[in-house]
């Protein structure tokens, strides 16, 4: 178990840059691609991910000075300090669930491709950190309520287990809106935070299509949309709206016109540039994904298989941008105003992008309602943040992590993650939250499998029983 423990450290450790290029090739491989275009489509991946990781940096540079000025007028002073999903995810994985955890959800994720109770192939190992850090909060929980240290880690990691299995549900529930928004065939995207958007999201689009607009506002956006002026069509190019966000915000924190103008044309470079790297990405995984169907076609007849993503390839999309930036002030107003906050929003102010992605295809591109979605995904978080922060602060003490200065205690919107808050809550009844965690799941196989998918998908039906009512 520990030369298993070991490789699986020494793949962490490869970082995310070489981890995803390398999963990539094997799966290839694995598929039968020919090992010249599983290495190229390996590589073309990799390149994607880094060129948006470097964009994503420009939007984190020039957006974090911003934050920080906001933060000062706000005049913000919370006693846990966000520092940020990359923190989160050192400290998470630091912990005896976090040595173990990529090896155990991998093992989980082929019992249940076994099975057929999932099609998602779930390669986002980095983020199997939200999985670690649900089942290191049930962990340190369970040895404070008396359990052994043995028996407490087992709680953690069914707890873990519960967060895995419902994060891949989910992933097959909203992988053919993803495909068809974002044009990524053979795609799903598993990310442990961005799963519990979902719930949220679907509830709210519902109650959202309740409201019906005034039948001239909608005869107007008809009109709009199929004859749009030419002062319209230039306010609808996606590097526009940066150039006009980054003025905006230039103006409202009082910077120079050199560094508003900058400002603007880094938001500006951000909205062309993000979409472009998430074609390469795309264009890498095209080859997989149609290998993938080829070999699992000639084994398994139609059944589908999905490459379980990072959140992270929906940024490109102009709605969840402008969406991010515009939610920048909204959460400051709400760490300001929600009387049982005690988390101060700093490195995760700059990513909102990422608590919102799924939001973006699930309302259809309607920027008013990713605002008002990721407003209430963020009272959620801040709150969940907050109740997490104490415990945070204890592991991250345990396991060395060093505090941001001036900090006595630091948290992470990224940890905001309800499942975990749940999924914890429950695990705190021992062996009888492991039979009610075991119900939860069975529950939501037979719904999302059965019910929900039917549903989600539109009610699409397949070729043969299309064929069949002809």
């Amino acid at each position: 178990m520990q030369y298993i423990v070991n490789f699986f450290e020494m793949i962490k450790g490869l970082g995310s840059n070489v981890m995803v290029p390398l999963t990539i090739m094997i799966i290839a491989l694995i598929f039968r691609l020919n090992w010249v275009k599983a290495i190229k489509a390996g590589l073309t991946v990799g390149v994607g991910f880094i060129g948006m990781n470097l964009i994503l940096n420009i939007l984190w540079d020039f957006m974090i000075p911003v934050s920080d000025i906001l933060l000062e007028r706000f005049g913000l002073n919370r006693p846990y300090v966000d520092a940020g999903g990359g923190a989160a995810g050192v400290i998470a994985f630091g912990t005896t669930v976090g040595t173990i955890i990529i090896p155990f959800i991998l093992v989980i994720n082929i019992l249940m491709l076994v099975t057929r109770t999932t099609k998602t192939i779930n390669i986002d190992i980095w983020n199997f950190w939200h999985l670690a850090f649900t089942g290191s909060v049930i962990t340190l929980v369970a040895e404070k309520s008396g359990a052994s240290p043995t028996e407490a880690i087992v709680y953690g990691l069914i707890g873990a287990a519960t967060h895995s299995i419902l994060a891949l549900l989910i992933a097959d529930l909203t992988a053919k809106r993803i495909q068809e928004e974002f044009r990524m065939p053979g795609v799903s995207i598993s990310q442990g935070f961005a799963i519990t958007t979902v719930p949220i999201v679907l509830l709210l689009d519902k109650l959202y299509n309740l409201i019906k607009p005034p039948k001239k506002a909608v005869e107007g956006e008809k009109k709009a949309v199929k004859r749009p002026s030419a002062v319209a069509s230039l306010f609808g190019e996606p590097i526009i709206i940066g150039a006009l966000l980054g003025i905006v915000l230039g103006v409202a924190v009082g910077y120079s016109f050199q560094q508003t103008a900058e400002l603007a044309v880094q938001l500006a470079a951000l909205m062309l540039l993000l979409p472009r790297m998430i074609k390469i990405i795309v264009e890498g995984l095209l080859p997989v994904s149609d290998a993938a169907r080829a070999f699992m076609s000639k084994r398994y007849g139609d059944r589908e298989f999905y490459i379980g993503l990072d959140s992270a390839v929906l940024l490109g999309h102009p709605t969840t941008l402008i969406a991010s930036i515009i939610l920048i002030p909204i959460v400051l107003v709400l760490a300001m105003v929600l009387p049982w906050n005690t988390t101060l929003p700093v490195a995760d102010l700059a990513a909102t992008a990422f608590f919102v992605s799924m939001a973006t295809p699930i309302h259809k591109n309607s920027l008013v309602k990713t605002v008002i979605s990721g407003t209430v995904i963020f009272t959620i978080v801040l709150s969940i943040s907050s109740y997490f922060g104490p415990m945070i602060t204890e592991v991250a003490r345990a396991t060395g992590y060093a505090f941001p200065e001036g900090a006595t205690g630091v948290t992470a919107m990224s940890a905001g993650n309800w499942f975990a808050w749940v999924i914890s809550m429950i695990m705190r009844l021992k062996w009888f939250g492991a039979i009610l965690c075991a119900i939860i799941i069975g529950g939501a196989i037979y719904l999302i499998n059965v019910v929900a998918l039917k549903v989600y998908t539109h009610g699409k039906k397949k070729p043969a029983e299309e064929k069949a009512n002809v």
